[in-house]
């Protein structure tokens, strides 16, 4: 009536040979079995596939059992005798879930692609250096403190160290301190409750809690005002805090990665950032050059956006006339970054290019 293709099996030992012999989309297993129950089957199940929602059905008097299951990796439990309509809604919304899943992990696996370690262009020593440190201390829970100019890359190598790190498979959470308000951005970093301030209609629970056993990445720090600065040293001494309007504690477990183009420690003198905050997020500091101190990387940069750029917009353009890339190399970072935004038409004359 649904349309859906059904297998059964009658025992636990049937179900588990099916389960090797074909994918399933979806399995319905009840929690009291003949020889076993039914967490112990899906365990089994879970370990041939990881990613098949389980369903579990189980008996009103079962309930501390079903809830055991749902935090041991069931979608969700049933209670028998279930209403068939209810059935079907779960198993639709089993299926979405999975096709959610799915779409996660494809996208995990394009963003691990672009930035694996060897699709970072770097020919000069001093990236080099920076690439060798970050592959030293991708492993570690160490706070990480990026500085450099604009346009040096400061996010990419946050993600790199993400991607390469324990946390891989769980949130990278990013935001700009400078782009919001300081108003909004206590809000935005910790949540709030519903009514905690005007136009609160619903509860938000704030990156950190998003990135909660992931990366969050703090870039523009040094905009951060004093009052979130205080907050935010408390989240990382206690590893809690208090969203806007509650008075229950959030804990969370976050590597945290900061970035600035500011002079923190000449911010400090100023008094406009604090003393205690710098030293507990200056753990492990990496410097970006920019890319007027390493020419070297010029040429297989442009290389990169060149190739990047023709596939978005169709066109067969082999490479760089040497008159262009002397052009190239005799810019400014900025402006270099600059030129790479404009469209492919505006870049170069069309003659100082190789079709």
């Amino acid at each position: 009536m649904a349309g859906y293709e059904v297998v059964t099996a009658l025992n636990e030992d049937e179900a588990i040979a099916k389960a090797r012999e074909e994918t399933f989309a979806l399995s319905i297993v009840d929690l009291k079995l003949v020889h076993r129950d039914g967490i112990s089957l899906m365990e089994e199940m879970h370990s041939i596939n990881p990613y098949t929602p389980i369903i579990i059905l189980t008996a009103h008097g079962s309930l501390e059992s079903a809830v055991e299951a749902t935090k041991k990796g069931a979608f969700n439990f049933l209670n028998k005798p279930f209403d068939p309509e209810e059935l079907l809604l779960q198993i639709e919304k089993a299926m979405e879930n999975q096709r959610l899943v799915s779409e996660v992990r494809r996208l995990q696996g394009l963003l691990k692609e672009k930035y694996d370690f060897k699709n970072i262009v770097a020919r000069s020593e001093k990236m080099r250096r920076v690439l060798d440190l970050v592959s030293r201390i991708a492993g570690t829970d160490s706070t990480i403190y990026i500085s450099g100019e604009s346009g040096t890359g400061k996010e990419v190598i946050a993600k790199v160290i993400h991607l390469a790190s324990e946390r891989r498979d769980k949130p990278f959470v990013a935001i700009n301190c400078a782009a919001i308000p300081e108003t909004l951005l206590e809000s935005e970093l910790f949540g709030h409750e519903k009514g905690a301030f005007t136009n609160a209609i619903r509860s938000h629970g704030g990156l950190f809690v998003q990135s909660h056993q992931g990366t969050i990445f703090l870039d523009e720090i040094g905009d951060m005002s004093l009052p979130i600065q205080a907050k935010l040293l408390r989240v990382l001494q206690e590893k809690r805090f208090y969203p806007l309007g509650s008075e229950r504690a959030v804990e969370v477990d976050v590597r945290l990665i900061v970035a600035t183009n500011k002079d923190l420690e000449a911010e400090v003198k100023k008094g406009s950032f604090r003393e205690d905050l710098f030293y507990r997020i200056h753990v492990v500091p990496i410097d970006l050059p920019p890319l007027r101190e390493r020419k070297e990387d010029v040429p297989p940069l442009a290389e990169y956006f060149l190739k990047e750029i023709s596939q978005r917009m169709k066109k067969d353009i082999k490479g760089i006339s040497s008159m262009a890339m002397q052009k190239l190399m005799l810019m400014t970072g900025r402006e270099m970054c600059e030129s790479w935004r404009t469209p492919l038409s505006m870049q170069w004359p069309s003659p100082s290019m190789t079709s």
